[in-house]
């Protein structure tokens, strides 16, 4: 072999050892540029979900957060949301919110993308409302320091016969009442002692354009006024509350000012009246003055008993109905109560008024906005047992309002 073919043959052998040395680095920087542009496909990073004025809140409600892959509990207020008519929580277990656009300024309604993660993790639409805020809730009533630790925001408790106040928990402060508001419209509707036998219709007038409530009184239904008032008192019947004012003497109107000129005669000063059923915001009143009202009220027999009827059965002309009382402590063997209403709007939250008789004391209860209406049933058990108990130590317990 000649020294000139020897150069070219170890040239040759130099370029191909730099070849082979560099073919690794080029192939590990291959996979890292290929990998670095799978990633970000492979694992977008999700929007977070933003309601106005609470974004933390509806982001972390549903399904997975952005730090952890555990799936999680749906809170409260979103046991109620729904994909498609179907209960979210059995649509998509689990679920992770990945885009957010707001249908309006307030935060109670907003629509997401929800991502099953059940084969294929194809895209759902749910359309949720929030959790409504009641007032009481509003301007902070929920905060006060309770010892009993109520979920009502408002609890007063008076002893019937000495008048001598047993609980009280802002009773002063004045909020939507709801169909408390039916204890009024029944107490007007005796003292104009109208006929009860006379037949009433229910028309138009009756359907709710407020709160599109629904009712099993369809147009063209016939009853008596003794019926309608006692649905409107045991079953808490809207239209039944409507109709009792359209037929007063004057009309709607005129049955109104008759209610609201019976709480001045009552010394209610902090109450006032809109509407006959309570579904206006604007029917309000605090715990004192509906004490007032439950006294009067209660001296009329007839309120007593059909505020405290288990149910009635009517025939509407198109179908017989059973109606049954709201109210679930007058089925229940261990109360006795002698009068009751309750009520609910989103404003007032769940309501209850009531006499009763506890451990021999005859008692007034009031308990306003209420987060639920087992709420409102467990704190009514709460104060009787307190009352029943822990009352014969001392006479008083007044809760101290937050600053």
């Amino acid at each position: 072999m000649t020294g000139s073919t020897k150069s070219v043959f170890a040239a040759l052998a130099c370029a191909l050892a730099l070849v082979f040395s560099a073919a690794p680095s080029q192939a590990t920087a291959a996979g890292s540029a290929s990998a670095a542009k799978a990633k970000p496909k492979a694992k977008a990073a999700p929007v977070r979900a933003s309601a106005p004025k609470a974004p933390a809140a509806r982001s972390s409600a549903v399904g997975r957060s952005a730090k952890s892959t555990k799936p999680q509990a749906l809170g409260k207020a979103d046991a109620g949301m729904r994909v498609r008519g179907t209960p979210l929580a059995r649509a998509a277990q689990p679920a992770r919110v990945v885009r957010t656009v707001a249908l309006s300024a307030a935060p109670a309604a907003s629509r997401v993308s929800v991502r099953g993660a059940r084969r294929g993790a194809r895209m759902m639409h749910a359309d949720f409302v929030a959790a409504p805020t009641s007032i009481g809730a509003a301007i902070g009533l929920k905060a006060t320091d309770d010892p009993l630790a109520l979920h009502s925001s408002v609890a007063f408790v008076v002893d019937q016969d000495s008048g001598e106040t047993l609980f009280e928990k802002n009773s002063q402060a004045v909020l939507p009442i709801a169909s408390i508001t039916k204890l009024m419209t029944a107490l007007v509707t005796v003292d104009a002692r109208l006929p009860l036998g006379e037949m009433i219709e229910v028309t138009d007038a009756e359907i709710d354009t407020e709160k599109h409530t629904r009712s099993r009184l369809a147009v063209g239904t016939r009853l008596t006024r003794g019926e309608m008032l006692h649905l409107a008192l045991m079953a808490s019947e809207n239209r039944a509350s409507h109709a009792l004012g359209r037929t007063y003497p004057g009309g709607l109107p005129a049955f109104v000012a008759a209610m609201n000129a019976k709480a001045r005669a009552l010394g209610m000063h902090d109450t006032v009246y809109n509407d006959p059923t309570g579904l206006s915001s604007r029917n309000q009143s605090n715990a004192r003055d509906l004490v007032k009202l439950m006294r009067v009220a209660y001296e009329h027999p007839i309120i007593r008993e059909y505020s405290t009827a288990s149910d009635l059965t009517v025939d509407t002309g198109h179908r017989v109905v059973t109606f049954r009382n709201t109210n679930r402590l007058v089925r229940e063997n261990a109360w006795d109560i002698g009068m009751q209403k309750t009520g609910f709007i989103n404003e007032a939250g769940n309501c209850l008024v009531m006499q009763a008789r506890i451990d021999d004391r005859r008692v007034w209860v009031v308990l306003l906005d209420a987060h639920g209406g087992a709420a409102r049933a467990t704190d009514a058990w709460r104060l009787r047992r307190f009352i029943g108990g822990e009352l014969r130590n001392f006479s008083t317990l007044k809760v101290r309002s937050p600053a």
